[in-house]
């Protein structure tokens, strides 16, 4: 059994006949997976999750999330079709399992209901994709999500990703080149394909940092990424260039460029 099939086995165990689907989205969908790739899956419940099931879902997902001997990392986000359907900003998000809280799992965290608005995101990716490991099509079960709160979602997200700048460097400047993309262009592409098209907007003197974060999410386990110090020195003014594009293209309300922190 692969791991889809295992998370899909676990969801309908864990929520019986109050599952209503589960979903594909993110790498899966968008260019195909690639070798630092989370298995990410949404599932849509008929109600929230009492203290067992949350338990017996997490535990489960502990057993079936990884990255070793060809098992992925599992990304799993739990919606209540009420709470999305019809939707409302900020949307809430019912459990969350991420392989980069395990520790916390691990520690005795057990994940609770709390707003979300990257579901903005996550959500109209499902929807475009409407890939189903189980159920109806999304298309059937979620509404479309307004381009307006994709926008606002997209520039929310934007502090917390800065404070991840030093830690997670290709993953923030590949996601700001898809911030920056979508407001553009209306539409959420692939990592690899918004830096892409980033790329082609950047002056040249801010394509370096981006490329190699491109090369990396392409190529290259995390284990395997290496900075040099050429590199990093150009990624604080690549970062400045990119949010001062995002916040033209955002209403002037948000100021995403102010909120970087050097």
């Amino acid at each position: 059994m692969n791991q889809l099939e295992e998370i899909v086995r676990l969801a309908r165990g864990v929520l019986g006949g109050d599952l209503v689907g589960a979903y594909l989205h993110g790498s899966c969908v968008l260019g195909g997976l690639r070798p630092a790739s989370d298995l990410d899956v949404l599932v849509v419940s008929g109600r929230s999750m009492d203290e067992r099931e949350r338990r017996a879902l997490l535990g489960g997902l502990l057993g079936i999330s990884g990255s070793g001997d060809g098992a992925r990392p599992v990304e799993l986000i739990v919606v209540v079709q009420d709470e999305v359907r019809p939707w409302r900003y900020p949307p809430a998000c019912d459990f969350l399992y991420g392989e980069w809280l395990r520790a916390e799992y691990e520690a005795g965290k057990v994940p609770r209901p709390e707003p979300m608005p990257d579901l903005a995101l996550l959500i109209t990716m499902a929807l475009t994709a409407d890939r189903a490991l189980t159920g109806p099509r999304l298309t059937q079960v979620l509404a479309p999500v307004p381009h307006s709160d994709v926008v606002r979602a997209s520039v929310t997200a934007i502090p917390d990703l800065l404070d991840e700048l030093d830690s997670d460097t290709r993953n923030v400047l590949l996601t700001f080149a898809r911030i920056w993309t979508t407001l553009a262009t209306g539409q959420i592409r692939s990592k690899d394909a918004a830096a892409e098209w980033a790329l082609a907007q950047l002056p040249l003197e801010h394509r370096p940092v981006l490329e190699y974060a491109r090369q990396l999410y392409l190529n290259y386990r995390y284990s395997e990424e290496d900075w040099s110090e050429t590199l990093r020195a150009q990624v604080r003014p690549h970062v400045h260039h990119v949010l001062s594009e995002i916040e033209r293209l955002s209403s002037p309300s948000q100021s995403p460029s102010r909120t970087f922190r050097s």
